[in-house]
């Protein structure tokens, strides 16, 4: 294991990469030299960063022959375009973007879940982090499907705001105290007013009807458990909460299960806590439970009254933290830990 590492993450002033760096310092990764980088616009902006403040650089400008892991949280954009560059000068990247996701030679990686696939890395140099919304959810059926095999998922999800990014934040926070006001209020960075409302619609719709988002939950579910059996069915709505996921999950598998078995899995599994009472207040929320922590919580995990072998479960989670930055220190870990 490598005791000290030089490390860099690029799109360092946005939400996801702010996120980054708190879990860097707070988990104690052994980073000697730490780059924060950014585009020509953010170059110069101070960050703090432990006990210190330090500088953001043009990613332009920036020789990744400097460190040997790289956070990428830019943007699938600039991914495609910076990636290969860090790669040639022998860096290992660890992708935020949804940019190499798909492609067959990275490894998509939850490490409660596939741990042992980051060995893939060494193909072509990447790691990439799923999407937000998959990694809560496959944290919480991994268990369950080493054990009952899951055969089919219908998922509806509730997003917050900060998954689209700092805009998303402002327009949704400025926006709820215009209606409080009596003001009218246009929308900028959704298609339709996000304060006190409900959005259908996360990213752009696609042939078959269904959302990227929604989609994306589908590819990376089967990629990640490794089983392109598993149907998915997802619908992805954006909610006005600033932090933390939320997700109704219905679950059919293959074997019949017991519900209490199902709960004690799920208390034994790592990354993960059950909060389930059938009593009000008895179940995890975004806020109370999921924002600013890196747990996946649980709860209302009942069997379903309308499959003989169907599970309904209720799955919270930050999505800046366990679904973006701490999964990707967490790779980064593993790749100190067992190869570099």
């Amino acid at each position: 294991m490598t005791e000290n590492v030089s490390l860099a993450v690029v799109g360092a002033t946005g939400a996801v990469g702010g996120r980054m760096l708190e879990v860097l310092a707070e988990r104690s990764f052994p980073v000697t030299d730490l780059y924060a980088l950014a585009s020509g616009r953010s170059a110069g902006r101070r960050l703090r960063f432990r006990d210190r403040e330090i500088e953001v650089l043009d990613i332009e400008e920036f020789d990744f022959s400097e460190v040997s892991i790289a956070l990428f949280t830019a943007g699938a954009a600039v991914s495609e375009a910076y990636v290969p560059r860090a790669v040639e000068a022998g860096s290992v990247v660890i992708d935020n973007t949804s940019h190499f996701r798909y492609h067959d030679d990275v490894p998509l990686i939850v490490p409660e879940v596939n741990a042992q696939a980051i060995a893939g890395y060494r193909k072509i140099g990447v790691v990439a982090n799923p999407n937000c919304s998959t990694v809560q959810m496959v944290v919480a059926l991994k268990p369950l499907h080493d054990k009952f095999r899951i055969t089919r998922i219908n998922v509806a999800t509730y997003q917050s705001v900060s998954g689209t990014g700092q805009d998303a934040i402002r327009e949704m926070l400025e926006h709820s105290r215009a209606v409080l006001d009596g003001k009218q209020v246009v929308p900028e960075v959704y298609p339709k007013v996000i304060a006190f409302n409900v959005l259908p619609h996360i990213d752009v719709f696609m042939d078959n009807g269904y959302t990227k988002e929604e989609m994306k939950m589908v590819w990376e579910t089967c990629k990640i458990f490794a089983d392109d059996t598993i149907r998915v069915n997802p619908t992805t709505v954006r909610v006005p909460v600033v932090y933390g996921h939320s997700e109704a999950v219905h679950v059919e598998f293959a074997d019949d299960f017991d519900v209490d078995e199902v709960r004690g899995l799920l208390s034994q599994a790592p990354g993960v806590v059950v909060i389930d009472e059938p009593k009000d207040g008895g179940y995890p929320t975004a806020v109370t439970e999921a924002a600013g922590n890196d747990q996946v919580f649980v709860g209302r995990i009942r069997r379903d009254i309308s499959h003989p072998r169907g599970l309904d479960l209720w799955i919270v989670s930050d999505n800046l933290r366990k679904g973006a930055a701490t999964n990707s220190v967490q790779i980064a870990e593993i790749l100190l830990r067992d190869y570099l």
